[in-house]
């Protein structure tokens, strides 16, 4: 227990000595800047603005939002090594050391909601599984309170809806994972999950519908007019818009090139202009489009897909990472040094999300005969749900950086650990115990 609170308290210490006090990303900016305004759309999640004002005082600025992220990174992974101590004290210590990985370490830096997600996700399945143990009330009590922070990254994050399903029929039964109650849990929860995103996003808070899923559909309907070569846009461009249309405005990386990105930024400023983007008219259209290119829809959904998964992404956001007026991390020597040789391996294999999902099939499949142990229910909770996220990003994916993936790296890391766990318990299990 000491081996391991010692390296947990030394890896958080070595991340804000790194980080502190972390990056102010693009994103972020606006989160501030509402939670400052109290005006929230949704676009951005008003539930980080929200907690954001809640821990704010703490350390104005990014400070605030980077000690949640990196406490609760560290208290998940440290909780989860305690619990795994118990049957191997080595898998116990190791732990530790996995977290510091850098694909999952390094983007703790940055202020995204996909790291507070993660984080948050990765401590409500920890929380539980140290649970298994005790008795039946504090039992209760953790999967309450694991179950509340599923709920919570489900608000952070809303396509996290159809892989919360999976984590919380973890949650609801830690000691042991049946495929079928997961089955009959699946669609309820879904439903509920999309109640409680409505509920609190429209009807408690009060947010502004700003319509982001209107930007799968420009995207859509980019990729179905570049790969038809036909206009599928409702809109009539001229000759030199519809060259760029048909050719070079394409690209699977991110839809920011038809928003936000010359020469192509004209498509949605005449979107918006002739408010066609918050219009039916534009639904119309890319259901047209799908009905008429089917294939070709689905040809631009695995070209994005493949870009997301196998190719080398944008890891760390760096526009002002330099700049001493944009971030203190630009006079952190530590965080230069770090930098610098992430630089050197951020395009290798353990950069890319189809790495990470990957490995989260193995030690899925790996854990599946011991399924029916608390390690091995953890391991398949945390690897299934990962799986189903980034699988979500196949119909709704608009850009393919490395972060969206975030949420697989670390259930890979700690799944992975609960894999080894879970062979490991299974052979004392007599005959077809683990199975069912």
């Amino acid at each position: 227990m000491l081996a391991i609170l010692g390296l947990a308290a030394a890896g958080y210490a070595l991340t804000l000595h790194v980080f502190y006090p972390g990056y102010m990303t693009n994103d972020a900016g606006f989160v501030y800047r509402f939670m400052n305004e109290w005006s929230f759309g949704d676009w951005q999640s008003p539930l980080m603005s929200m907690i954001w004002w809640v821990v704010d005082p703490i350390a104005p600025g990014t400070g605030s939002m980077f000690l949640l992220t990196a406490s609760l990174y560290w208290i998940a992974f440290g909780l989860l090594a305690l619990t795994l101590a118990r049957g191997s004290p080595w898998l116990g210590i190791a732990v530790p050391v996995l977290a510091l990985a850098p694909p999952a370490v390094m983007l703790l830096a940055m202020i995204w909601r996909d790291v507070l997600f993660a984080g948050i996700w990765l401590l409500a399945a920890s929380i539980a599984f140290a649970a298994t143990s005790a008795g039946a009330w504090t039992r209760r009590v953790a999967q309450a309170l694991a179950a509340a922070l599923v709920a919570l990254g489900v608000l952070l994050r809303p396509n996290a809806v159809v892989a919360a399903p999976l984590l919380l029929a973890y949650v609801a039964w830690p000691t042991g994972f049946r495929w079928k109650r997961a089955a009959l849990l699946f669609l309820p929860a879904l439903a509920g999950g999309y109640a409680l995103i409505q509920i609190t996003y429209y009807g408690i808070i009060g947010v502004t519908r700003e319509h982001p899923e209107r930007s799968v559909m420009v995207f859509d309907l980019g990729g179905i007019t570049h790969f038809s070569g036909q206009n599928q846009f409702p809109v009539a461009w001229t000759p030199e818009q519809s060259a760029l249309v048909l050719g070079c405005c394409y690209n699977p990386e991110r839809w920011d090139s038809y928003w936000t990105m010359e020469p192509c930024k004209f498509v949605m400023q005449r979107l918006e202009a002739e408010k066609i983007f918050t219009a039916p008219e534009l639904v119309r259209a890319w259901m047209r489009a799908i009905a008429a290119h089917p294939f070709l829809y689905l040809r631009h959904r695995a070209t994005y897909m493949w870009t997301f998964l196998g190719e080398a992404n944008l890891t760390l956001e760096r526009f002002h990472i330099d700049d001493p007026a944009h971030t203190p991390l630009a006079r952190n020597p530590a965080f230069q040094a770090v930098l610098g040789w992430h630089r050197q391996i951020e395009r290798t294999i353990p950069f890319r999300t189809g790495f990470w999902l990957v490995l989260a099939a193995v030690a899925c499949g790996a854990a599946w005969p011991a399924r029916n142990t608390p390690s091995g229910a953890l391991a398949v909770g945390l690897t299934g749900s990962a799986i189903l996220y980034v699988a979500t990003f196949f119909p709704i994916g608009v850009a393919a950086e490395f972060r969206y993936g975030y949420w697989c790296v670390l259930a890979t890391l700690a799944g992975g650990a609960a894999a080894v766990a879970a062979r490991r318990a299974v052979s004392a299990l007599p005959g077809d115990s683990a199975a069912s």
